[in-house]
């Protein structure tokens, strides 16, 4: 969604340049000072960042183009039907990648630059906040959605070709589609009825359903509704995944010789990248989802103290960040597992064995019977 800043106390550098001077008033009125300038001075940005944030933004934007360029191509191409419902879907899921990865970049680094939220008033959300968080919600349910349906759409096209040319048409991916995005939509506008809330998160610059303070039944409901879901989402497309990948090895398995109903090259391309989605997906949206929802609930029940909140706010913003990769690497996974790409891949592998064939032929034992009929005649 966006790359997350790092931030520095500007009360910090103070206090340490007058720890060691006797006078303790002055430590404690600079302190004040820095407290008292307004309510963005506690939070300073660092040049580090910005060029983190900068750069982060930039590589999400030229990765999603790459992808959308080679899969708008693929489809003006694309003459099979099923090729062509599976790349509306990924086309469809670059794109919202990339408007979830540049509207909540910009908030984000506007925030970033001007200061970020003072801590008192992380409980608050304004305008901005609600859209903010609306639009992470928004933007990480979709992308999930997605590929849940996509997992769905080729498990019926590997395990059920004729039941999948019938019901599966262009007209019916596309209200799929508008489902999806309808669905993720009044998931994230729940907080406008009341029914959950948005706040600004550690360190100030970014917002998120409230999970850490002040957490009510109707936060622990909504996180418990958007990890639910998500998680939901990531086991359908696990489940349909693994369905695909054993129907299509099993079918290359009982192939038989000059047989032609082994498994398509285009079926593998597809269940390879959607097992590329689903695993970056895991890997990063699985450990914000699942503690959010833990947050919430310790939360909630009370089990969170004092001494352990500072660590359960870092863990969060690891658990966002991480997140945000997710628009990053999906769009590597169209550039990376194309069929083009994996044919050299495995002429590279191949060739790499036949190497290594020859290398161990030279040592095979033929050798061996001469040097044991020298023996014999010796004997």
């Amino acid at each position: 969604m966006f790359a997350l800043s790092h931030y520095n106390s500007s009360a910090s550098p103070l206090l340490a340049r007058f720890s060691n001077d006797s006078g303790g008033k002055m430590e404690a009125s600079v302190a004040f000072e820095g407290l008292q300038k307004g309510n963005r001075t506690l939070v300073q940005p660092t040049t580090s960042g910005v060029i983190v944030v900068v750069l982060s933004m930039t590589l999400g934007i030229i990765s999603n183009i790459v992808a959308l360029f080679i899969l708008v191509n693929a489809y003006a191409l694309q003459r099979r039907r099923t090729k062509a419902s599976f790349l509306l879907f990924a086309t469809s899921l670059v794109i919202t990648d990339f408007i979830g990865h540049v509207i909540p970049g910009a908030l984000v680094l506007r925030l970033y630059l001007s200061g970020g939220v003072h801590p008192v008033d992380f409980s608050s959300s304004d305008t901005m906040c609600q859209f903010l968080g609306g639009s992470m919600v928004f933007f990480g349910l979709c992308p999930l959605f997605m590929g849940c349906a996509m997992a769905a759409e080729r498990c019926l096209g590997v395990t059920k070709p004729l039941l999948h040319s019938s019901l599966v048409t262009k007209t019916r991916t596309k209200i799929c589609l508008s489902v999806i995005w309808l669905a993720a939509l009044c998931v994230a506008l729940l907080p406008c009825f009341q029914l959950g809330s948005y706040t600004y998160q550690e360190p100030g610059t970014w917002c998120f359903i409230n999970v850490l303070s002040d957490t009510r039944e109707v936060d622990v409901a909504f996180v418990v509704l958007f990890s639910g879901l998500g998680l939901t989402s990531l086991a359908v497309a696990l489940v349909c995944n693994t369905i695909s990948g054993l129907t299509l090895v099993l079918a290359r398995l009982r192939r038989q010789p000059g047989s032609h109903h082994s498994a398509k090259s285009h079926d593998i391309e597809m269940v390879v990248q959607l097992v590329g989605i689903m695993v970056t997906s895991c890997i990063c949206w699985s450990p914000l989802l699942m503690f959010g929802l833990m947050s919430a609930i310790r939360s909630y029940t009370g089990s969170i103290g004092e001494i352990d909140l500072p660590s359960y706010k870092t863990l969060m913003v690891m658990g966002v960040r991480l997140a945000t990769w997710n628009q990053i690497l999906d769009p590597w996974v169209y550039i990376l597992l194309r069929r083009t790409v994996l044919r050299k891949i495995y002429l590279i592998a191949k060739c790499q064995a036949g190497l290594r064939g020859n290398i161990l032929g030279r040592w095979e034992p033929t050798s061996f019977p001469s040097s044991e009929k020298n023996e014999v005649n010796h004997v």
